[in-house]
């Protein structure tokens, strides 16, 4: 199984339109079982920003489309859009084995993100459900710090009991997106996969618009970075040599 993990899109200011036509062929010509969208899929949660998001992700050929929505998307009240240009079912079995899961970190007018006690007795509940299967976590917010960020600010404000619950309900994989920066967290039975920004101009750490490919065989999960119009490489092999992506 392979799934397409996008992440800040950012249709309005900084939107790089060639880049995600680029996006579109290439995540069309690779025919994934899925693509999870890890948030900011708008820039000021516009509803003509959406409408021309909605466009533009139609025209990817893949069964299950699964969106989560981040901080830039509530803005202007576009939580109100985003329920409407893109509803989602917050579990979702792909196949006999793997099942995602998402939770809203996302909070009106407000740049950092939350989970909440609800929906983390929610997950710990749910979890215990697949015990038994490959199960990923998708959310916009990061949840532990990504090195050439900048000051972390904008974490999760409970990511201490988000990781507890991830870790005590046996998440195998978490994926976020958020700080534009893509960077993988290993934890042994826990992969903590940062996107970097598929289609805005402001990239950090790595200068290149990427997006990740998750890749699971046999209850193995790995996770490669694609660069537009360039290279597929492993997403850990970037983070062990990322100072070779320094800017010239």
């Amino acid at each position: 199984m392979e799934i397409v993990q996008l992440s800040d899109i950012h249709v309005g200011a900084q939107f790089r339109a060639d880049i995600f036509e680029k996006v579109i062929e290439e995540v069309n010509a690779l025919n994934p079982d899925a693509v999870v969208i890890t948030g900011d899929l708008t820039n000021e949660g516009l509803k003509e920003q959406y409408e021309k998001c909605k466009t533009l992700i139609s025209k990817i050929n893949v069964e299950k489309i699964i969106a989560v929505s981040g901080n830039h998307d509530y803005r202007n009240t576009g939580y109100l859009h985003f329920k409407k240009y893109f509803p989602f079912q917050t579990i979702n079995e792909l196949n006999d084995d793997v099942v995602l899961v998402t939770l809203g970190t996302a909070r009106p007018d407000r740049d950092e993100g939350e989970v909440g006690y609800r929906q983390i007795s929610w997950l710990e509940r749910t979890m215990k459900k697949y015990q038994n299967k490959t199960t990923i976590l998708a959310m916009h917010h990061h949840l532990i710090g990504i090195p050439d960020t900048g000051s972390d600010r904008l974490t999760i404000i409970d990511a201490g009991d988000v990781l507890r619950a991830t870790l005590d309900s046996n998440v195998n994989l978490v994926l976020c997106g958020h700080k534009h920066r893509p960077w993988l967290w290993d934890f042994n039975n826990l992969l903590i996969a940062n996107a970097g920004s598929v289609s805005s101009e402001r990239v950090r750490g790595f200068f290149e618009n990427c997006y990740n490919i998750v890749k699971i065989e046999n209850g193995n999960i790995s996770v490669d970075l694609k660069v537009v119009g360039g290279e597929r490489k492993s997403l850990q092999s970037v983070v062990k040599n990322y100072s070779l992506f320094e800017e010239e």
